[in-house]
């Protein structure tokens, strides 16, 4: 899926089954929950904290789509278009970083 109907699939869900957006600062709030979510997985399941049993059944991928939704939600509340933003994004990263860590030896 593109980025572009990953945006219009999020909003034509919205309008069917959620009735109307959750305002900007609400939806900004769940993300931080969602985010949450994805580290409490990472750092117990790939980082040094023990994993508890409840959180063993968690997945990750349903998790980090919880993040992906919400993420698209306040994109299009606000008139983002994640597909500019991310190639603009993307832009500035190589023009910036484009040879900055070849000589990271800690990637090594």
């Amino acid at each position: 899926m593109k980025i572009s109907e990953l945006q219009t699939t999020v909003d034509n869900w919205i309008k069917e089954h959620g009735v109307r957006y959750f305002d900007e600062l609400t939806n900004t709030a769940v993300l931080m929950e969602e985010v949450g979510e994805v580290a409490r997985i990472m750092s117990r399941r790939y980082g040094e904290q023990s994993e508890k049993e409840s959180d063993k059944n968690k997945d990750l991928g349903d998790e980090l789509a919880d993040v992906l939704f919400v993420l698209t939600c306040i994109a299009n509340q606000t008139g983002v278009d994640l597909t500019e933003a991310l190639a603009k994004n993307l832009e500035k990263k190589t023009k910036r970083d484009g040879e900055r860590h070849h000589g990271n030896e800690k990637l090594f």
